[in-house]
C-alpha cells in the first residue's frame, strides 16, 4: 500500500464516522443553530463533526497540520507547504438544517501546497467519492468519469451563491448568460457535492464565486481525477490558497470548459 493510499483509506474511514454522527444527530436531536457573521448558518453538529475529524486525524497523523472550517484555521502561508488536512465537517449546512439530503463531509490532504487526496462522503445517500492524485476518481470504490458532452446548449450547469450578497449584479449577469446559452441550471447548496456530481457525469459543468479552500479542495481533486477540466473563471489556473476565496470553474470536457468560461467572462466584462 502506498502512503497516499493509506491517507485516503484513513480519510474515508473518518468521513464515514463523521457522516454517521451527523446523520444520527439530525435524526435524534433538535438542531441548535447560530449564524457566523450574522449570515452563515452553523449547527452544533458542524462542531461535533469537526471535533471528531480533528481528533481522529491528530491521532493518526500527529505531525500533520489541520485547516478546518469552524475551529482549526491557524495554518500560516509557510506552514501550508507541510502536510495539511483540509476539512469541511458539513458542506451544505443549510441543506442539513432543512432536512435536505445534499450534504457532504469533505476531507482533503495537501502536500507541498498541492491537493493529493480528496474524500467527500454523503451519509444520507450512502455515497463516498474519493480520489488520489494520478490514480483516478471513484464512487463507492468504482471508477467514475465526467461528462463527454461537447455542445453548450446541452450543458447542465450547477452553481451556488455566496452568503454575503455583495456584487449581486455579477451573480445575476453570469446567471443570465448561462441560462441563455446552456441547457439549464441546478443549485444544490453544496459545493463539494456539485464537484462530485460533475465528476460522475450527473452534472456537466459547475461554477461558483467566493469558495473557501475547505469547500472545494476534495471535490476539485475528485473532478480532475475523473477527467474534468478544472480551473479559474478568468485564467485556467486554480491556485489552492488557504487564505483567499476562489472563483472556480469545472467542466467535463475541454469544449464545455472553454465555452462556459467564455460565457462567464462575457458577463464579467
Amino acid at each position: 500500500m502506498t502512503e497516499l493510499q493509506h491517507y485516503a483509506d484513513t480519510a474515508i474511514r473518518i468521513a464515514h464516522a463523521a457522516g454517521q454522527l451527523i446523520k444520527e444527530g439530525r435524526e435524534n436531536q433538535t438542531l441548535e443553530t447560530s449564524f457566523k457573521g450574522g449570515i452563515e448558518l452553523v449547527t452544533q453538529m458542524d462542531l461535533a463533526s469537526e471535533q471528531l475529524i480533528i481528533g481522529e486525524l491528530n491521532e493518526a497523523f500527529p505531525d500533520h497540520l489541520i485547516l478546518a472550517e469552524e475551529t482549526a484555521n491557524d495554518v500560516t502561508a509557510a506552514e501550508f507547504q507541510k502536510p495539511t488536512w483540509i476539512v469541511d465537517p458539513i458542506d451544505g449546512t443549510v441543506n442539513y438544517a432543512h432536512y435536505h439530503h445534499q450534504v457532504g463531509v469533505s476531507i482533503a490532504l495537501a502536500v507541498d501546497g498541492e491537493i493529493k487526496v480528496g474524500v467527500v462522503h454523503n451519509p444520507f445517500n450512502g455515497e463516498t467519492f474519493h480520489a488520489i492524485t494520478g490514480n483516478g476518481a471513484f464512487l463507492n470504490q468504482l471508477p467514475i468519469q465526467g461528462s463527454t458532452k461537447t455542445i453548450m446548449k446541452q450543458n447542465l450547469v450547477a452553481t451556488g451563491f455566496p452568503y454575503a450578497k455583495t456584487n449581486v449584479s455579477q451573480l445575476t449577469d453570469r446567471l443570465k448568460n448561462v441560462l441563455t446559452q446552456c441547457a439549464d441550471i441546478r443549485r444544490s447548496g453544496s459545493a463539494a457535492m456539485d464537484l462530485c456530481w460533475v465528476a460522475c457525469g450527473r452534472l456537466d459543468s459547475y461554477y461558483e464565486r467566493d469558495l473557501q479552500l475547505w469547500d472545494l479542495a476534495a471535490g476539485w481533486l475528485i473532478a480532475q481525477e475523473a477527467g474534468c477540466f478544472c480551473g479559474h473563471i478568468q485564467n485556467n489556473e486554480l491556485e489552492f490558497n488557504a487564505f483567499h476565496p476562489s472563483d472556480v470553474l469545472v467542466a467535463g470536457t475541454s469544449e464545455l470548459y472553454l465555452g462556459l468560461q467564455s460565457i462567464l467572462q462575457q458577463a464579467d466584462s
